[in-house]
Formats: C-alpha cells, structure tokens, sequence
C-alpha cells in the first residue's frame, strides 16, 4: 500500500505551484507592457520617441505603457517614473493638428512673444502653454494634473485615477456624484479661483473635460488664456454656459451664466 504524501511534500509542491504562478504572471506581464510599448510606437513619430527617450534618459520616465485616452489633438499614456508611481504622459500630435484652431488661443500670449505658425514648432509651443497653465492652476490650489516635466510635444504630469491598477478617474459626465449641487458650487468656485488667483479662463470648460476623483480636477488646459486676452469675457462665459447647461440635465437650480460671468469678474478687479 502506498504512503500518502507527508505535509513537507505538500509544502514543497504547494511551493513549487506559487513560483511556477508567479513565473507565469511576469512572463503575462511582460508580453502586456511588450504589446503596450508597440501600441506606442505604433503612433508616435521618430522625433517625439526621441523626446521620450530623452525623458527616460533623465529619470522623468522608467516605463511607458498604452494609451488611457485618446484625442483630436493629444494622446495620454500611462507610464511609471523612477520610483514606480504612476505618471500621465500626454503626447499631442503634430501631423494631424489643427493649427488655426490653437492660434487663436495662443496669439496674443504675451508668454509666446513670436508665434510659430509651423505645425512642429506650433505644436511645441502649445505643449509648453498647458505645462504653464497646469503651473498657474496648480500654484493657486485649482485641483489639475500636477505638471512634472516636459520635452517638446511630450508633457508628463500626474496621473489622476488608480495608480496601482491604472484605471484613470472617469470623466465627470460618466461619473456618479454624490451632491451635483455641491459639485456645481465648487466648480464654479474654480472657475472663480482660477480667474482670480491663476488669472486664466479655461476656454475649454465643459463635463468632458473634469475628472472625478474625490472632487473635480480640470484637464486639457492649454488652450487656457489670461484674463488679459481679448476673448476672455466670450470665453468665461461660454465655460460657465457649458457647466451650467449640464448640471441643469441633473436637476441643479443654476444661476444665470451672465450673473455669475458679472461675479467673478467683478471679484477680479
């Protein structure tokens, strides 16, 4: 008759099975970031990879992975820096761009004296607009991705979401929220803030462009301009039009956009 097995054999095979799991699940996980990096290289054009290369090679970024988004004017793209947390890196593309689209908020800037209409170099200017507006935002307690680092078209910034997982906030028209009054009062006070403090009107403001982690964060920045550019008051008032319009399909009792306009400009003075 012959034996059973004794506990150490059933602790040996026990370990044998984790390490053989754990060898499976990093071969799984090499093959994911293998086939995110050629999903990357898929879209990207040699002088923007050599801009991630340079941002690899000054410690900015250890791992980029696929895209968490997808735009007219930009891809994000979850990455890993040097400690191994989760950063977003947003590439805006230079063959498809709409470069009569950007001068109009970028011409004017008195941050971008001489305005290359180039798409390439007009590409690399607006990147660094959104880099500077993410600081200006950021520097006046507006809650936006903080702003890392930059490299022509290539902006790195952080990842708002999951950071473990990599699932990033969704978006404010998909998100659940537990007060839509409470959320359109402190979003029209960021509105505020931002015109205050910051001294910029998003110009770009609606629910597609808020995340929801735990509260509003504002996005897509950087056709952002200074209270001083002669849209501004068209531009305020259309981002609160937008915000007001879809808080009301939530059953929220809205101020008029055109007293609210009057409100936060009148505070700026």
């Amino acid at each position: 008759m012959s034996k059973g097995l004794g506990d150490c054999d059933m602790r040996r095979i026990d370990t044998k099975r984790k390490l053989i799991e754990a060898e499976l699940e990093r071969r799984r996980m090499r093959q994911r970031d293998a086939d995110d990096l050629k999903v990357v290289e898929g879209v990207i054009d040699t002088p923007t990879l050599k801009a991630v290369y340079k941002l690899l090679n000054r410690g900015t970024l250890r791992a980029l992975y696929g895209a968490v988004s997808t735009g007219k004017e930009a891809n994000v793209y979850r990455g890993i820096d040097a400690q191994g947390k989760a950063i977003a890196v947003k590439i805006y593309r230079v063959t498809t761009a709409e470069s009569d689209f950007m001068l109009e908020y970028i011409v004017g800037d008195p941050r971008f004296g001489r305005v290359r209409r180039r798409s390439r170099a007009l590409i690399t200017q607006w990147a660094m607009k959104e880099f500077k507006n993410l600081q200006r935002y950021h520097a006046a307690r507006i809650r936006v991705p903080v702003p890392v680092d930059i490299q022509r078209n290539v902006l790195v910034m952080e990842f708002i979401g999951d950071a473990e997982s990599g699932v990033p906030a969704p978006l404010l028209k998909d998100a659940e929220l537990p007060s839509p009054v409470d959320t359109y009062n402190e979003i029209v006070d960021m509105i505020e803030r931002g015109y205050r403090v910051a001294q910029l009107v998003h110009a770009d403001l609606s629910e597609y462009n808020i995340l929801w982690w735990d509260g509003p964060v504002f996005i897509d920045v950087s056709q952002a301009v200074l209270t001083g550019h002669d849209n501004a008051t068209r531009y305020l008032y259309r981002d609160i039009q937008n915000i007001s319009r879809f808080f009301r399909k939530l059953g929220v009792d809205t101020e008029e956009p055109e007293v609210i306009v009057q409100h936060i400009m009148s505070s700026g003075e």
